[in-house]
């Protein structure tokens, strides 16, 4: 085991936020620092390192209770402006979930896979105040009486609604592209014949969870920055992975841990929470999501001095490979490259886009940043390390 010659606590660094004394960078920021003066000089310096991404994330959702009905009603089929919503709870309680379309889209009935409206549409109009069309039905019952109800429902007028997403922030995620003579629409997005773009969907540098590798420092009870207020992990999310193949510095090379949060829908805000419809595939949300890392050693330092020269991802055919259920790689990329506009592969120049917003994820890890240097944003004492999930 690594021995350090810095060693601080999440205690010391929240007595130093208490005081006005600490010393908080975007990882962004970080890049430059420890490429100055190195991990040591660096974990003496810089107390709180902060990241952010903004991507669509389908697996997401919220839980909401609506209110009960006089006579009192027993929902067990519930939708939302028309998009369906999972009542097998309690009689009033629902999941919306972000990739559920609009029943009867007309769009789809043209295009199939194509939908104008979905849960994560929902969320967003929601969280923006506006009024959403609640209907449920009843197969009733001798407690529960009450056949159906339909009503308008704004966000404030809900006695409970939370965000509750079981898998979001990939550690790195695979670089698609098509290598099959027609366009194909993906969850990627549309991705053009013989190799006409590469689609990508990470932060690269600040990434949250590219920043901590081995979620040394993340877990259960972490407080995060969740769609424009402050939110919990609660669990790894689905698909969480941590034994895949790393690079520099521990650095996954392919799609590693995942996150499963949740926090105050009430508190959030449409900038970081975005209804998306991706051609071709369905919809899905985009989450603005931030995560502190406390640097409590020269290790944590040099995680959190990633650059995207140092992160790589995986090539992957979303024409013949995915759909077969193999990621055969057809090469390594950097992130740099990725954000140069263009890359090469086999000698052809390839033109890249990515799926998320790096402008946004500058934006959460700098409004994380001045949470926690005017005292409005303290870090939290894991209660059970992701890296032991």
């Amino acid at each position: 085991m690594a021995k350090h010659k810095v060693k601080k606590t999440i205690d010391e660094i929240n007595r130093r936020i208490k005081e006005g004394k600490v010393v908080v960078v975007t990882a962004e920021e970080m890049v430059g620092i420890v490429k100055e003066k190195g991990p040591e000089k660096a974990a003496k310096e810089i107390d709180v390192v902060t990241t952010g991404t903004l991507s669509p994330m389908c697996s997401s959702g919220a839980f909401i209770n609506f209110g009960q009905s006089k006579p009192p009603i027993k929902a067990y089929q519930v939708t939302l402006n028309g998009v369906p919503a999972y009542a097998g709870l309690a009689a009033v309680d629902i999941y919306i979930g972000a990739s559920e379309p609009i029943m009867d889209d007309p769009l789809n009935k043209v295009h199939p896979g194509q939908f104008k409206y979905g849960g994560g549409h929902v969320i967003e109009d929601l969280v923006s105040g506006k009024k959403v069309e609640l209907i449920a039905k009843s197969y009733t019952t001798d407690c529960y009486p009450s056949k159906e109800i339909k009503k308008q429902i704004r966000l404030s007028d809900l006695p409970y609604a939370v965000l509750l997403n079981p898998r979001n922030s990939y550690q790195n995620y695979n670089c698609a592209i098509n290598m099959k003579d027609e366009t194909i629409y993906t969850y990627m997005g549309v991705l053009r014949p013989k190799a006409g773009n590469v689609n990508y969907a990470t932060a690269g540098q600040l990434s949250p969870l590219l920043n901590d590798p081995y979620c040394l420092t993340i877990g259960l009870g972490t407080r995060i920055f969740l769609g424009g207020t402050q939110g919990y992990i609660t669990w790894a999310g689905t698909q969480h992975n941590l034994s895949v193949k790393r690079g520099k510095n521990g650095v996954p090379l392919e799609p590693g841990a995942t996150l499963m949060v949740m926090g105050n829908l009430k508190e959030m805000n449409p900038r970081w929470l975005v209804g998306v419809s991706i051609l071709g595939y369905g919809c899905s949300l985009a989450v603005g999501m931030g995560l502190p890392i406390p640097i409590l050693n020269e290790d944590m330092a040099r995680y959190t001095g990633v650059s995207d020269e140092d992160i790589f991802t995986q090539i992957i055919d979303y024409g013949k490979d995915y759909p077969q259920g193999r990621a055969k790689s057809l090469g390594e990329v950097s992130y740099a490259e990725l954000k140069s506009g263009t890359i090469t592969l086999n000698g052809q120049s390839i033109q890249t886009a990515p799926m998320s917003s790096y402008v946004r994820a500058k934006e959460i890890a700098e409004i994380l940043k001045e949470w926690i240097q005017t005292g409005h944003f303290y870090l939290s004492h894991p209660q059970h390390l992701l890296k032991n999930m």
